[in-house]
């Protein structure tokens, strides 16, 4: 029984080590969701249950006879942890379940949850009359009620962790973790089948007794241990990804070890040696052991270091793979999202160009720790790479990796930039191929409808000029000679659209502009419309052609005109800024759409019953020739109205 006696010894110290290890990593996770903290909470009162055994345990060792206030001690930490343990586990699975959303929270589920949160604080009061019964004087009532089968307690406890756990695992997908909820169903199976024969054999004999107690205890152990593999091996809840705490804490445990190892052999030498020598000795010992240490740990750090390397090349391939696609904000994104995945980031910004007023990354809540990387690209910083921890700092080799990412980010961005510049010139080379042809098309149209049109014309001409003809037969000629003239004018558009302007003239553009407003105040007065021009203080002259500039702003006044048939306002207007001259022609119209500021400009693309589409296309077609921009503001003023705005370069020498 002796062994049996120091295998329990060993199976309370692991399970009081691996509980607290537990603690540590979720408090340096520090995430903050409910789950994890109920999480703790849990986990908490199974260290405090093999906390209490390990010093009842420890305290027989050294003293016998325990002596009772260490026994009262030790009691209350492991019923504190007995009594809370049931709640917590149903909380804490319910939580998980909410969580990864394979639950939601309907009226009987939340009353579950209240009734488990309104047990903690009648366990707690359990806990202390429990503990402190003995020296209150409330008469056997209080005794009894106090009474409890912690064997019984635990074998229900270990029956409703198995049947949460099971529930969790049938809706789970992953292949990991549903192979770690099988094995937590499993032990907790086993153990409830063990407590149940301790409570059936409670006569046993004294080693059957202590064989049930040292298989519960290890029993006990193991789910903590599978949570612990799995969090480190799976990084299952993102808590392996802290690789510096996980380092930390596994040299802090291990050297704890050692120390109570040291401890314990001069405690069984003591009657050789003095415990001074004892100890001196075995840390002397530990001397030669760090040759054998790093030959076992060596070769795993390096496999972990080529791990993580593969992983961020890969990573690496994947985010060139995307930038091959030509866009840069879903490059940006792609890389935010998969960046952050990969390292188990609370969150992570990357910002191209860098914006001065934004304000630095920091994790959800002020938790965890921020680094900046800058992007730099021939020694100048072209943005950032920003990332926050959930918990503690970030490890060195994750912000080696962050390093390495954000000195191929500039690269990746610059190919995605060609890729996308390559894939403009090739749609404009694509448009301006379909518009040479559709233009020389249009040429051949127009040139072989104009003349059998002109002498259709003037057929009818002459047969108008008749006095004998027939009154109806001389309204339906009228007709038609009306509608040739309008198929001229449409033919006239269509080779103004296939024809490039002839630039390099000096024009008054003030002049020209003032000229064209005067040909159309009559038509504008006709339509109820106020045509008014804003005349600048001096002549402005622009390197173009006359005939160009004269057809982009009949253009927009027509179309300025015929936006507003009830009558309204149109406006011209010009100005200099700096060494270009802004045209402006508004209009209090029904407005354009954002929809339709899309397509306004493109060839054949009308909103009129009557129209050709190519009045503004050939305006945009002009001012790209004349080497100036054109922009539609649109709505104005109470949703209404537009403004088409464009500028040209003003001639050299054209004082200031």
């Amino acid at each position: 029984m002796n062994y049996l006696f120091y295998a329990r010894l060993i199976g309370f110290t692991a399970g009081t080590l691996v509980y607290l290890f537990l603690i540590a990593i979720i408090l340096g996770h520090r995430r903050p969701r409910r789950f994890e903290r109920v999480l703790f909470f849990l986990v908490l009162a199974l260290f405090l249950l093999f906390a209490g055994s390990l010093l009842e345990i420890n305290a027989s060792i050294q003293y016998g006879t325990i002596p009772k206030n260490i026994r009262m001690l030790a009691n209350l930490l492991g019923d504190s942890g007995l009594l809370f343990l049931w709640p917590l586990i149903f909380i804490t699975h319910i939580e998980y379940m909410r969580t990864v959303g394979h639950l939601h929270m309907s009226r009987d589920v939340r009353t579950f949850m209240w009734v488990a949160y309104s047990a903690v604080p009648v366990q707690f009061a359990l806990v202390v009359v429990t503990a402190y019964r003995d020296s209150l004087d409330f008469g056997a009532t209080l005794h009894n009620f106090t009474d409890f089968n912690p064997q019984g307690e635990l074998a229900m406890t270990s029956l409703l962790a198995g049947a949460m756990q099971w529930m969790a695992t049938s809706r789970e997908t992953d292949r990991i973790i549903k192979r770690l909820g099988r094995s937590l169903v499993a032990v907790s199976g086993l153990l409830f089948v063990v407590l149940m024969a301790r409570i059936e054999f409670d006569t046993a004999s004294a080693f059957q007794s202590d064989a049930l107690a040292t298989a519960t205890v290890v029993l006990g152990v193991l789910p903590g241990a599978l949570l612990a593999y799995y969090a480190l091996k799976h990084n299952f809840l993102e808590f392996g990804a802290q690789r510096n705490l996980v380092y930390a804490l596994s040299a802090t445990f291990l050297a704890l070890l050692y120390l109570a190892l040291v401890r314990r052999v001069g405690v069984w030498l003591e009657p050789v040696l003095p415990p001074e020598a004892t100890a001196s000795i075995l840390l002397f010992v530990l001397i030669f052991l760090f040759e054998p240490i790093e030959r076992i740990i060596g070769p795993a750090l390096h496999r972990t270091l080529r791990e993580r390397v593969d992983r961020v090349q890969r990573l690496t391939i994947e985010l060139q793979d995307q930038a091959r696609h030509g866009s840069v904000a879903n490059l940006v994104s792609a890389a935010e999202r998969r960046i952050r995945e990969e390292f188990g980031l609370a969150a992570l910004r990357i910002t191209i160009p860098p914006d001065p007023h934004l304000k630095p990354l920091q994790a959800s809540g002020g938790l965890g720790h921020a680094v900046r990387v800058p992007l730099l690209k021939d020694g100048k910083e072209i943005g950032a790479l920003e990332a926050a921890s959930t918990g503690a700092y970030l490890t060195g080799e994750t912000t080696a990796s962050l390093e390495f990412l954000a000195e191929q980010l500039p690269a990746m961005v610059d190919l995605c930039r060609l890729i996308e510049d390559k894939l403009r010139l090739e749609r404009e080379l694509a448009e301006r191929e379909r518009l040479a042809l559709l233009g020389q098309m249009a040429a051949s149209v127009s040139h072989n409808l104009r003349n059998p049109l002109s002498s259709m014309k003037t057929v009818l001409q002459v047969q108008l000029e008749n006095p004998d003809l027939p009154l109806d037969l001389r309204r339906d000629c009228a007709l038609v000679v009306a509608e040739i003239d309008r198929m001229s004018v449409k033919l006239t558009q269509l080779l103004h659209f296939a024809k490039p302007s002839v630039n390099g003239q000096r024009v008054a553009a003030v002049a020209l502009a003032k000229q064209t407003v005067i040909l159309f105040r009559h038509d504008a007065e006709r339509r109820n419309v106020r045509l008014e021009f804003d005349q600048p203080a001096e002549e402005i002259s622009v390197v173009a052609s006359e005939d160009a500039l004269s057809e982009v702003l009949s253009n927009l006044i027509v179309n300025a005109i015929e936006a507003q048939p009830g009558g309204g306002r149109v406006r011209v207007g010009l100005a200099r800024h700096g060494d270009h001259l802004e045209i402006r022609v508004e209009d209090d119209g029904p407005g354009i759409s954002q929809e339709m500021r899309t397509k306004i400009f493109q060839p054949f693309f009308t909103t009129k019953a009557s129209g050709t589409g190519l009045g503004l296309s050939i305006v945009a077609r002009r001012v790209a020739e004349l080497g100036g921009t054109l922009a539609c503001e649109s709505p104005l003023r109470q949703g209404k109205g537009a403004r088409f705005r464009l500028t040209l370069p003003i001639a050299s020498g054209e004082r200031a």
